[in-house]
């Protein structure tokens, strides 16, 4: 089953992200080892700054599981022909033109003569009170998060522009979550499915972002630290 198919079904999907720089093997055995039991959905492998090989990464998880591998790259040289998908992310609520369009062109020609998913996602920050790591390394402005009107404008932008998903990020290790009003305005509008990640810190959270209408949640930063809430957090996930 491709990726986008899996996400267009009527469940909410957990993805747990993986930072290359911070994965060290324990960490990314634990987090198989859940997968492999049925409490992570997609894996995504990614960050706004990697200083090693994606590959090897990539690599080393398919060995431990078969839950599907997703890149989320913030950067040409995170891409890795053996994942299973790719999120093409275009940062739309930015205005610089390398996260916009420019690092595309480095890699169109190699997604295109090889077999993995390439799924095009328009890539939206929400303000989240600190400087996250893709605000600094995007040199761009996030959405303030009481402008509600101008993150649906842009979201809906993405899906007429031809975009497969809306990405709703707070930003790695955000210190506030995404308003849920804001996520349900945007889910009422939209007709492709939404991913919402960043600042989540409870199941709370995470519930809040399910109920107000993301398809799948992504958590990192957390499950960094723990790796053992994966379970609670997934079956409380499958209530909303």
């Amino acid at each position: 089953m491709k990726i986008i198919d899996k996400i267009l079904q009527d469940k909410k999907l957990l993805a747990v992200l993986i930072d290359p720089d911070k994965a060290e093997y324990q960490h990314i055995e634990k987090i198989c080892a859940n997968a492999n039991q049925g409490f992570i959905d997609l894996l995504f492998v990614g960050g706004s700054i990697t200083s090693v090989y994606v590959d090897n990464l990539v690599e080393q998880i398919k060995e431990m599981t078969n839950v599907p591998v997703v890149l989320f790259p913030g950067h040409p040289s995170q891409v890795s022909l053996k994942a299973d998908a790719i999120l093409f992310l275009s940062l739309i609520s930015g205005r610089n033109p390398d996260f916009l369009i420019g690092h595309h062109i480095y890699v169109s020609k190699l997604l295109k003569n090889n077999p993995i998913e390439v799924i095009p996602t328009g890539y939206i920050l929400v303000e989240s009170q600190n400087t996250t790591s893709v605000e600094y390394i995007s040199n761009t402005k996030p959405i303030p998060a009481d402008k509600a009107d101008i993150v649906v404008s842009t979201a809906l932008a993405g899906e007429l522009l031809g975009m497969k998903l809306i990405y709703l990020e707070g930003g790695s290790g955000a210190s506030r979550s995404i308003n849920s009003d804001l996520i349900k305005n945007l889910k009422a509008e939209l007709s492709i499915p939404l991913i919402v990640g960043g600042g989540i810190k409870t199941i709370e959270d995470m519930q809040t972002y399910a109920q107000s209408g993301a398809n799948v949640v992504v958590i990192g930063t957390l499950f960094e630290k723990n790796e053992d809430l994966i379970p609670k957090f997934y079956k409380k996930l499958q209530e909303c």
